[in-house]
C-alpha cells in the first residue's frame, strides 16, 4: 500500500509540475468544539468576545450554511485532511470511542465498527502540498491515531502537539507543564492556545520565502473546562447581566439555552486572541497578501452534555447530534487575491470541501477520489453548484445524547433517518432552522425522495450500520 502511495504522489507530482499558477501560503485554522453561535460574526448578542476572528470574518467570506462532516471531532478532521466522507473513510466516530465489542451501555443497538486511524494509503492535504514545494507545519489536535499515524507520519514536516489524544489530557492540561510528547513545556503556566499561536508564527517565520501550509488545530475549547483566571473573572463579572441559567430539554439530556458560562467563555476569547497573534505576524510581515486563511469548527458547540458550556440556540441541540447544533459551523475564507470582503454566502458547504479548494489554488490536479467541491466558485469564474446533497452517517452513540443515525440535505430540505425504531424527520430549513416542525408525514413524497438518494450514498461508499444489541433490556416505564 506505501507503494502505490509513493506511485501516486509521484504521477500527482508530474501532473501538476507544469502549472504556471503562484502559489499562496495557507493558514488553516480550525477550533475544537467550537459552536455556530459562539462567534460575533454570526451572532451579534453573542456572550464571548472574539473580535480577532470577527475582524478576519470582515475581511473575507462569511459562509452561513458551512457544515461538518460529522457532528464529533475525529471524522471531520479526516474529511478535512482528505476531502472525503467519514462514511467512505470508515472514521466514522471519534478515535478512542468504544467499538462493538467492548459496548457496555444498554441500547437496543450496537454502535457499527470503525477504523481508528487516518490510513496511510490516503494522500493527505499536506503529503499533496509538500509534492509541489509547501513547507508543512501543524499545532495542536490531531487525534487521528495512534504513533504510526501522527501528523509527521502524514505529510507535516513539523509537529508541534498532535498526538492520540482528543484533548489536553497531560501535565496541567491548558497550562504548562503539558505532558505532551510532541510540545515541549514551556514557563510554568504558560497558555496553551497562545503556544501553540506562537509555535505557528515561528514556522512562518522560518518559511517567509516558499510557500507554506500552516494547520493550526487549537485544542479550545474542548473539555477540560479551564481558562486563565483573569478572563474568567472578566466574564464572572459580565455574566451578572445576563439571565440565570435557564434550562431546556433534548431529551433524553438537559439542554442550556443561555450563554453564560464563565469559564467557557474565557477559553473562547484566549483561542481569540492567539488567532490574532497569528493574524498580527501575517499583517506585519505582510505574508497577508499571498496567505489564504480559512477558519472552522469541527462539530457543534457541547451544550448538551460535559458541563454543558455553551448554548447553540437557536439551533437545535450540538455537539454528537445530527440536528444543526451538531453540525453546522462557522466558518470563514479570506482570500487575498480576490476582492470579497465582507461577502455572506448561504449556499450549503461542508468540511469535504477545503480539500479540493486548496489543491486548485496550489495548482495541484487531485489525482484521487474525492467528495468534496472546489470553493473556487464563490470568485464567479465557475458555475455555483446547484443544490447538490450533503450527507452525514454517524451509526454510533454520542456521549452528548444523540444515538445512531444519518442524514441529507439538498436544497432548503433536510432528512433525518434513525437507526433505532423511530420514523424519519424532515424539516425546511429555511423556514425553520431551529428544526420544530417535522414535515415527514405531510410532504411524503419530499421524505421518501431524499430517503432514496441517501439510502443510495450509503451503498456508494460502503456505510456501516450499526446491529441489534442483544444483551439490550429494555427498561419498564
Amino acid at each position: 500500500m506505501r507503494i502505490l502511495k509513493h506511485v501516486l504522489l509521484i504521477l500527482l507530482l508530474v501532473l501538476t509540475s507544469c502549472s504556471k499558477q503562484e502559489n499562496p501560503n495557507f493558514l488553516f485554522i480550525l477550533v475544537d468544539d467550537l459552536g455556530y453561535m459562539d462567534v460575533g460574526f454570526n451572532n451579534p448578542e453573542c456572550f464571548y468576545d472574539t473580535p480577532n476572528v470577527d475582524k478576519l470574518a470582515s475581511e473575507g467570506v462569511v459562509f452561513t450554511q458551512a457544515y461538518a462532516a460529522c457532528p464529533v471531532c475525529s471524522p471531520t478532521r479526516a474529511s478535512i485532511m482528505t476531502g472525503k466522507y467519514p462514511a467512505r473513510l470508515n472514521t466514522t466516530d471519534y478515535f478512542g470511542a468504544p467499538q462493538p465489542g467492548a459496548w457496555e451501555r444498554n441500547t437496543p443497538l450496537l454502535p457499527a465498527g470503525y477504523t481508528e486511524e487516518l490510513s496511510h494509503s490516503e494522500i493527505t492535504l499536506a503529503e499533496a502540498l509538500k509534492e509541489k514545494g509547501y513547507a508543512t507545519f501543524f499545532a495542536g489536535k490531531w487525534h487521528l491515531g495512534p504513533e504510526e499515524f501522527w501528523p509527521e507520519h502524514q505529510g507535516f514536516d513539523v509537529n508541534k502537539g498532535g498526538i492520540t489524544r482528543g484533548g489536553p489530557y497531560g501535565g496541567n492540561k491548558y497550562f504548562s507543564p503539558y505532558g505532551n510528547p510532541r510540545l515541549d513545556d514551556g514557563p510554568e503556566g504558560e497558555h496553551l492556545p497562545d503556544r501553540l499561536a506562537t509555535e505557528t508564527v515561528k514556522f512562518m517565520e522560518q518559511n517567509i520565502d516558499k510557500p507554506f501550509l500552516a494547520y493550526l488545530s487549537f485544542y479550545s475549547v474542548h473539555t477540560p473546562l479551564m481558562a486563565r483566571s483573569d478572563l474568567e473573572e472578566k466574564y464572572k463579572l459580565k455574566a451578572l447581566d445576563q439571565p440565570d441559567n435557564v434550562w431546556g430539554e433534548e431529551a433524553p439530556r438537559k439542554l442550556r439555552t443561555v450563554q453564560n458560562h464563565a469559564v467557557y467563555a474565557g477559553m473562547v476569547e484566549a483561542m481569540d486572541q492567539a488567532v490574532g497573534k497569528v493574524l498580527d505576524y501575517l499583517s506585519e510581515s505582510g505574508l497577508d497578501e499571498n496567505t489564504v486563511v480559512f477558519f472552522m469548527s469541527d462539530n457543534g458547540g457541547l451544550s448538551t452534555s460535559e458541563g454543558h458550556p455553551t448554548s447553540n440556540l437557536p439551533l437545535r441541540a450540538g455537539k454528537g447530534w445530527l440536528y444543526e447544533g451538531g453540525i453546522r459551523e462557522p466558518m470563514v475564507l479570506r482570500w487575498p487575491q480576490k476582492n470579497m470582503a465582507g461577502i455572506k454566502i448561504d449556499i450549503p458547504v461542508i468540511s469535504t470541501d477545503f480539500y479540493p479548494t486548496i489543491l486548485e489554488m496550489a495548482g495541484v490536479k487531485s489525482i484521487e477520489q474525492n467528495d468534496g467541491l472546489s470553493l473556487r466558485w464563490i470568485d464567479g469564474s465557475r458555475n455555483v453548484p446547484d443544490q447538490r446533497p450533503l450527507f452525514w452517517h454517524y451509526p454510533h452513540y454520542g456521549n452528548q445524547g444523540g444515538t445512531p443515525g444519518a442524514a441529507v440535505r439538498i436544497g432548503d430540505y433536510k432528512l433525518i433517518e434513525f437507526f433505532e425504531d423511530k420514523p424519519c424527520e424532515l424539516y425546511n430549513l429555511r423556514n425553520d432552522i431551529g428544526e420544530r416542525n417535522n414535515l415527514a408525514d405531510s410532504l411524503p413524497e419530499v421524505r421518501d425522495s431524499l430517503l432514496e438518494v441517501l439510502h443510495r450514498w450509503q451503498k456508494e461508499v460502503d456505510a456501516q450500520f450499526p446491529t441489534v444489541n442483544p444483551a439490550y433490556e429494555k427498561l419498564s416505564e
